[in-house]
Order: structure tokens, then sequence, then C-alpha cells
């Protein structure tokens, strides 16, 4: 149901109605090389890009993401950048990881207020196995830290539901309630589909039911272990009761 009020100055919304865009936020680093490129501080060791980006090279958040903010660490020259144009990332040398701030603009059609994330860069290998660490560290090897994330235009402006609605890049709508209004109508529209990818995208249905298998699988591996772990505590328990009613027995002799 689109939302309108004479006496209101601001723009219409489509009520129940919620829609969902996804990205990919985070940074790679690899080693400087050897020769150092030129200018590049002494105590540097490291070639560092921090980014916002789609899902996958083709979709488009440009339809809803006008522009992005980095906050680096203080000790950098212009320490905010700005990046209004994709691909939406800044590159960097440096020596140490900090917390990195991400404000997100949204398009003018959006009327939404920027909304901020954080990201901790990774300069070093982390997870797995140390002989994992190593062999990264060895061979000089890319180190990646990224994250899905989805926003949500929660009872969109009518700009900006035409845009979402009508190609305006890859994600998935939902309705409150029952949704019986024009915003529920236009979502069920055949021409008009917000929908997550079946395939196509690491972040697609299909992957998305494939790791919940996984983690199914390994809650019934931690479900088996802890019944195991059950039975050899009550082993135990015997065994423990058992010497106690031993040692009981030689102090009244």
């Amino acid at each position: 149901m689109l939302s309108y009020s004479p006496y209101s100055k601001k723009p219409p919304r489509y009520k129940g109605v919620c829609i969902y865009r996804p990205f990919v936020y985070g940074s790679i680093a690899v080693p400087l090389p050897t020769p150092r490129p030129a200018n590049t501080p002494p105590d540097h060791t490291h070639r560092w890009t921090i980014f916002v980006r789609p899902v996958s090279p083709s979709h488009d958040i440009t339809h809803w993401l006008r522009k992005v903010q980095f906050k680096l660490h203080e000790t950098y020259s212009q320490s905010l950048r700005t990046i209004e144009a994709p691909p939406f990332e800044v590159t960097e040398t440096g020596w140490g990881e900090f917390e990195v701030a991400i404000k997100l603009f949204f398009v003018p059609e959006a009327s939404e207020k920027p909304i901020s994330i954080y990201h901790q860069l990774k300069l070093h290998p982390y997870g797995g196995t140390e002989e994992d660490r190593e062999k990264t560290r060895r061979e000089g090897g890319e180190v990646g830290s990224k994250c899905y994330e989805e926003v949500c235009f929660n009872e969109p402006v009518e700009g900006l539901y035409e845009i979402l609605t009508s190609g305006g890049g890859d994600g998935r709508a939902s309705e409150k309630g029952r949704g019986k209004g024009k915003g529920a109508k236009a979502i069920k529209s055949a021409d008009r589909s917000a929908e997550i990818p079946n395939e196509g995208t690491p972040y697609s249905l299909r992957m998305e039911g494939r790791e919940l298998d996984r983690l199914k699988e390994a809650v019934k591996q931690v479900e088996s272990m802890i019944v195991e772990e059950r039975k050899t505590l009550a082993e135990r328990e015997k065994v423990l009761g058992e010497l106690r009613r031993e040692a009981a027995a030689s102090a009244e002799r």
C-alpha cells in the first residue's frame, strides 16, 4: 500500500514492503614486492585495498548506491576518502592493521540517510592451521577478508521502489502482513523481480542451501559427540564410585 498524506512534504512510501540489496565489503592485502615501488615509506610492508563491491561482476549496485566514504587511520594523509563512482575502493600501502569505517550514501531517490559499517583491515594470514598461515607468508600470497551484507530498504519511497523493482540490481523483496495494496501487486508482477538468484553467484540461494546442509551435518556430528562424551562420563563416574566404596571399606578396617 502506497502511504501518502496531502499534508506531508515527505515522499509517499510503500507500506508493508521491504526490499533487500546484497553487496560485499572487505579488504585484500599482499606483501610489497622486491624491489619496492618508488616513493613507498620505508616502514610499509604491504599493499592493501579496501572495497565495497557487488556480489558478482555482473551485478550493479549503483542503482541504489551513490558514493562510499572510507575513514582510514589518522596517520594517513587525507584519511577520509570519498569514492563517487565504481569501483568503490581505496588502495594504499602500510604496515599495520586497523579498523576502517565505511559509510554508504544512497541515491537521491532513496530519501534515506547514509549508514555506516566497519571492517578490520587484515594484512597477515589468519584462520586455518599454523602450517597454512606459514605457507601463505612464505609464498607472499594474498590475504583476503570479506563479508556478505544486505541493505534493507524498509517501506521504500515511490521513486526508489520503481528503481529497485524494475531491474535495479540483484536482491529480494518481501512483504509484511498480507500486503493487499499496490506494493504487493507490483512485487508479484512477472516483470518486477527482486529475488536472489538460484545460482550464478557465490551468494545464491543454491549456495545458501548447501551451506545450511553443511551446518545441519555439523550439528548432527556435534550431537553424536555429546552422546559419546556422556557415555564416557557415565563410565568414569561408575569407576570413581567403585573406587570410593573400596576406599571407604579399607578405612573401616
